[in-house]
């Protein structure tokens, strides 16, 4: 059993053939479930639709850090009454980036902070987008403390990630994990406790070695985990308990909806 704790199903990219995406994904590799996160108040209802459609699709719903130049402080009470109405298994894709060089810090900040309180005022998990963003999102955590969550993608130190575990966040590895030159975050994929990791394609984004320049799928999981099975020098079912095990542990929820859609399977 694989868990893609970052898979954006919706996306544009999967138009063409998301049924064969999905079938390859649970039947061809053993991903029993994907969490699908928005980015925007715009793509709530694809997220919604994805999830009701393809069984094993877990939705979440935030405003990513990169759409907020064209959000309006109303899409926070859209994002309340979304969670209110649909069940989520966490608020995201949330955070901060520091990487584009037109951005606005600022309304950054204030979507993120604003998201946070959201998330702990109904108990939900985040999953953060950190990239070159990391201090300072630590630092928000600090002040806002979330139950927890994952953070996505992660690329930073050995000293950042050791506070990502201590605020009680499981750290998201993927695609990256995969190439040679990746030195860091392999020594990180092989060294931190296994019990911090979850996996995640975040597909159709950040494509493995194997597809290099092209679309990512989550059907791509599993040579993934195959790929930390051995920096890890484990057997690919130990990685895929652990880390299954983990996401559950991050996203509380997940556990409580795979329960309900196989009684219902039933």
């Amino acid at each position: 059993m694989l868990i893609d704790t970052h898979c954006h199903l919706d996306a544009a990219e999967f138009d063409p053939d998301r049924d064969d995406v999905y079938s390859s994904a649970k039947v061809g590799a053993g991903v029993t479930a994907l969490v699908v996160p928005a980015v925007e108040r715009a793509n709530f209802g694809a997220v919604v639709s994805v999830c009701r459609e393809y069984p094993g699709c877990f939705p979440a719903y935030g405003i990513h850090p990169m759409f907020v130049g064209r959000a309006r402080p109303e899409d926070l009470e859209a994002l309340r009454e979304i969670l209110a109405r649909e069940p989520a298994v966490a608020v995201g894709e949330i955070g901060l980036d520091r990487h584009a060089a037109q951005r606005d810090d600022a309304l950054q900040e204030f979507y993120f902070v604003e998201q946070l309180k959201i998330a702990c005022a109904l108990d939900l998990p985040v999953l953060l987008h950190v990239r070159r963003a990391i201090d300072p999102i630590l630092k928000h955590l600090r002040q806002i403390r979330v139950c927890g969550g994952i953070a996505h993608a992660f690329n930073g130190s050995r000293q950042q990630a050791d506070e990502f575990i201590k605020l009680g966040f499981k750290l998201g590895f993927g695609g990256a994990m995969t190439f040679d030159g990746a030195k860091r975050i392999r020594a990180l994929a092989a060294t931190l406790p296994l019990d911090s990791i979850v996996l995640e394609t975040d597909a159709p984004d950040i494509p493995p070695r194997w597809k290099a320049g092209q679309r990512n799928t989550p059907a791509d999981l599993l040579p993934i985990a195959e790929t930390l099975a051995q920096l890890r020098g484990l057997s690919l079912a130990e990685i895929a308990a652990a880390t299954s095990a983990n996401a559950g542990m991050a996203l509380p929820r997940l556990k409580d909806f795979q329960h309900n859609t196989e009684r219902e399977k039933s």
